[in-house]
């Protein structure tokens, strides 16, 4: 009996151990095209959907994409990055309405997204929501492609309990069948910096802010960046609560350049083009100049808008 119990421990042990990898979550993880989310994720063994990366990867950990492929798409829970750097196109077909990247984190969680590209079907599929922000602390997206989804980037921050921010950065959102990207408040303190963004072919608003709070203020700064022929309106700004700073870009062949109904717009070192009408500023909106703009070629709406100093 004494000798059967020794040999038999070990043995459990041993099966204990050979198990525990696959039980665990890593800290980075792997997706491939010719991957299966049954896998571990890891390097030789990657899983085939972000979302089946993304259930086996710690919080704050990482998703390398390894080729390209179509990968789905995913609900993100908890602070992590999806990293595509350079392997080739890799993202998701979006269609019926549904979303691609979900986010519904945690208060203290920072999202990062990078070099992913979101395509929507449109017709007769329909198309959807590229990327929804629900909940967290912060998302950044760097290197992407958003293409003819209804709204490409949605930042509305519906669950969140504190301040929250978005950065976009050398990225491209073209074709959107509504908004290029909206930006809502929610009665607590946002930011949003769009730097190196490009937004084409909106059908209806190039970039939104807005609001369904008088509280909460809204900061969003957009730098070397073009918003161009958007159907209605290229920078929409539509929250009393906001203050937007437009420097060193185009707005350029928009029904309207710039349009704001409240809050305040500020316009530094930019142009304004080809518009239906340049700007427009009502009933409580403002847009204040620094005075070296290019305000020219629009229909209408040319008038200098009132100046303020450089300090």
């Amino acid at each position: 009996m004494t000798r059967c119990r020794a040999v038999l421990v070990p043995a459990l042990l041993a099966l204990c151990l050979t198990a525990w990898p696959a039980q665990a979550q890593l800290a980075r993880t792997f997706v491939s095209s010719l991957g299966n989310d049954a896998n571990d994720c890891q390097r030789q063994t990657p899983c085939r959907t972000f979302q089946g990366a993304h259930d086996q990867t710690l919080a704050n950990g990482e998703i390398t994409v390894l080729d390209p492929g179509g990968y789905g798409a995913v609900t993100i829970t908890k602070a992590i990055s999806i990293i595509n750097d350079g392997v080739g196109e890799a993202g998701m077909l979006i269609s019926g309405g549904l979303t691609g990247i979900t986010i519904n984190a945690g208060a203290n969680d920072a999202v990062s997204l990078r070099g992913l590209t979101l395509k929507g079907l449109g017709a007769p599929f329909g198309s959807g929501v590229g990327i929804s922000f629900r909940n967290g602390k912060s998302v950044t997206l760097e290197n992407c492609t958003l293409r003819n989804l209804t709204v490409a980037v949605s930042f509305d921050p519906l669950f969140a309990t504190g301040p929250t921010s978005l950065a976009v950065t050398n990225t491209v959102v073209a074709d959107s069948l509504n908004t290029g990207i909206s930006i809502v408040g929610r009665g607590l303190a946002m930011t949003a910096v769009l730097d190196r963004v490009e937004v084409h072919n909106s059908n209806t608003l190039g970039l939104q802010v807005a609001s369904t709070s008088a509280s909460g203020s809204v900061r969003v700064t957009v730098s070397e960046s073009v918003i161009a022929n958007s159907g209605t309106t290229g920078i929409s700004v539509g929250s009393e609560t906001a203050g937007v700073m437009v420097s060193r870009s185009m707005v350029a062949n928009n029904g309207t350049g710039i349009g704001v109904t409240s809050g305040t717009v500020r316009l530094g070192a930019s142009t304004v083009t080809g518009n239906g009408a340049g700007w427009s500023a009502f009933p409580n909106g403002s847009l204040l100049s620094y005075g070296d703009n290019n305000i020219d070629g629009n229909t209408a709406g040319e008038a200098p808008p009132p100046s303020i100093a450089t300090k």
